[in-house]
């Protein structure tokens, strides 16, 4: 099984870099069955300017679940660090955590960051968050239309539909879902391949595309489980537009420039 993670590849809002917020949700990450960070208090900084990072005061963290690994503090960009691992049970996972006891950054001293695959569930309130923390300044709606929307690729039509769900996310072009009916499975070939998002969440199902002799891989996707707010592209397909010929209401789109960006899914 293949496995991608979402990578905004045009991003419309560049926060600072170091710029730090408080997050105004409840934050809880777990590891084999523990929870190993609970608080209130979490800040959001901006390591790279697309989506910013959970630090953690270290009074939220289980202190008995850190594993000093020997290593002296050094500096970084962000003050005094030193990394530390995990250990839950037999669950280990060597440097997991980047503790910052000193900081000339408000708000920071105290406190750690995490690598993100390094637990297993992470949670703001009591949903699941996916790949990185959702940004504040990222918004996604998925609006329902009645706009023809046809896919064609090397001039063979793969689904078309007038009653798509439009997904308009902060930064991507626009994604087009469509009705499973409406989509040519005889041209589909599923592939192995997941991709995460922090907005949607995981997808159910990837396919690729055989026109004649050729495979074109990865051309869809759908999510039959997205989160809350996306509820209404369940078990919907949708194809990247960097790789087919999309028409609405019969007007050719261009496709965008990036044509290798899993950044759709």
């Amino acid at each position: 099984m293949s496995e991608y993670v979402e990578r905004p590849p045009y991003p419309a809002v560049n926060m600072q870099v170091n710029h730090v917020e408080p997050v105004p949700r409840r934050i809880r990450a777990v590891l084999a069955g523990e929870t190993v960070l609970d608080t209130t208090r979490a800040r959001y900084v901006w390591e790279v300017p697309y989506y910013p990072r959970y630090y953690i005061p270290l009074d939220d963290i289980r202190g008995d679940l850190l594993v000093t690994d020997g290593s002296a503090p050094q500096d970084g960009p962000r003050g005094r660090i030193q990394r530390h691992g995990l250990r839950v049970g037999d669950a280990e996972r060597p440097g997991a955590a980047t503790v910052l006891r000193e900081s000339s950054i408000a708000g920071l001293s105290g406190t750690a960051c995490f690598e993100w695959g390094a637990l297993d569930a992470w949670y703001e309130e009591d949903e699941q968050v996916f790949v990185h923390p959702r940004s504040p300044y990222v918004r996604v709606d998925a609006l329902r239309s009645t706009r023809t929307v046809r896919v064609e690729r090397d001039g063979v039509v793969l689904a078309e539909s007038s009653s798509p769900v439009m997904v308009f996310e902060t930064g991507l072009p626009t994604r087009y879902y469509l009705n499973r009916t409406d989509v040519d499975f005889h041209r589909l070939v599923p592939s192995d391949t997941v991709t995460a998002c922090p907005y949607k969440g995981t997808t159910s199902g990837y396919w690729s595309a055989r026109i004649g002799e050729r495979l074109h891989p990865d051309l869809a996707w759908c999510y039959d489980f997205p989160t809350a707010p996306l509820l209404p592209i369940a078990g919907m397909i949708a194809f990247y537009n960097e790789r087919v010929d999309l028409s609405i209401d019969g007007h050719r789109l261009d496709r965008p420039r990036n044509p290798t960006a899993r950044s759709g899914s």
